[in-house]
């Protein structure tokens, strides 16, 4: 795998320009090592960029990034019942709260660590996930002035995430925009002065109007698109190349099969070539039901044949029997889409999912992650 910092960088600087046109400051969301890219290389990148924050689930993925010596605002959202949150408010890392029960928590950990707590409170404004219900907002909204007051916690901002904002002029978005504004101003009336921020991806790219003082950019960050356009459509960069370099080239007579099952049997003499991903790695083994799965290999597009096996894919390198395709040849599953090569968007259009799912589940130990287009 190959990892393009100067993407990251040229997709920050996009956002964070959009985000700060409408005044806002911009949080890279580098979650789940990075979306695979890589959480340490993409903060680092993202903060050199033009993010102010960083977002990310687990608290301890937070500590990591203070662990590594970064310090900029993080952000940690998704908390289980009886976590200790002392280390990461000692660590001075901001956490969300979306129930008194949690905050209850939170404060103890806040004595516990003998620093005030920073908090976002997290309002439910209809994706019916994580954050507080609307009939209960009024009271952790008192719970959390009185922790305020007594100097246990500082309310930073009040917040929520959209559902459908890669869809244009869905109403639910303006349905939640409304929602959060009218929790904001129940924070406001109990004498709290929070932040508000409910912009991802797709909204930062579409709704300045939902900007506020801060947008929270996940996908985008990794170059893809999050309306799911293609990327000569998109301006957007992206940052992960998915490669393996050939591990064996043959020749194979007409009529065998080729990987479980012989779904597939060769209907002439052919060059196969060994190519050493497989699902182990990320590959969905339903990408080829169907043969549909193609790699670049040798300056072109080529199908994989038979079943993606937990290891490797078989490639067609054609009848001919020249030298067009050597083993140790660099074989090139997914990309920024420049030259022909298939990107994480046309693997997800073939498997009925988003290229999230196909980045995010690039994370095998035995894939080298190569970082390129490092600061010097």
């Amino acid at each position: 795998m190959v990892v393009d910092l100067a993407a990251v960088r040229h997709n920050v600087g996009l956002l964070s320009r959009s985000a700060a046109a409408s005044g806002a400051a911009t949080m890279a969301v580098v979650k789940a090592d990075g979306y695979g890219h890589g959480a340490l290389d993409v903060a680092r990148a993202a903060l050199g960029a033009g993010a102010g924050w960083l977002g990310v689930c687990t608290l301890d993925e937070a500590l990591t990034l203070r662990g590594a010596g970064i310090d900029a605002p993080v952000l940690s959202w998704l908390h289980l019942p009886g976590e200790d949150f002392a280390p990461a408010l000692a660590a001075g890392v901001d956490v969300s709260v979306s129930s008194r029960a949690h905050l209850a928590a939170v404060l103890d950990g806040a004595r516990r660590a003998d620093r005030p707590a920073r908090v976002h409170l997290k309002i439910d404004t209809g994706l019916s996930r994580n954050g507080c219900p609307r009939d209960d907002w009024p009271d952790l909204v008192d719970e959390a002035a009185k922790a305020a007051a007594s100097g246990l916690c500082e309310v930073v901002a009040v917040w929520s995430h959209l559902a459908v904002a890669d869809v244009a002029d869905h109403p639910v978005t303006d349905t939640q925009a409304a929602r959060l504004d009218a929790a904001w101003q129940v924070a406001c009336h109990r004498g709290l002065a929070p932040l508000r921020h409910i912009a991802n991806s797709a909204a930062t790219m579409s709704r300045p109007d939902l900007h506020h003082d801060l947008v929270r950019t996940g996908i985008a960050v990794y170059g893809l698109d999050p309306f799911g356009r293609p990327v000569e459509q998109s301006p957007l960069r992206p940052a992960m190349t998915l490669r393996a370099r050939v591990a064996l080239v043959k020749r194979v007579r007409a009529g065998e099969g080729v990987s479980y099952g012989h779904e597939f049997t060769t209907p002439h003499d052919t060059t196969l070539a060994l190519v050493p991903l497989g699902y182990g790695d990320g590959v969905p083994r339903r990408l080829n039901f169907g043969g549909r799965m193609r790699v670049w290999l040798g300056g072109r597009s080529r199908p994989v044949l038979g079943r993606v096996c937990m290891d490797q894919v078989v490639v067609d390198c054609g009848p001919d029997e020249g030298p067009e395709v050597r083993e140790g040849d660099v074989a090139v599953l997914f990309g920024p889409g420049d030259g022909g090569a298939p990107t994480a968007q046309e693997w997800a259009d073939e498997l009925g999912t988003i290229h999230y799912e196909v980045v995010t589940g690039v994370q095998s130990r035995r894939i080298t992650r190569t970082v390129v287009g490092e600061n010097v």
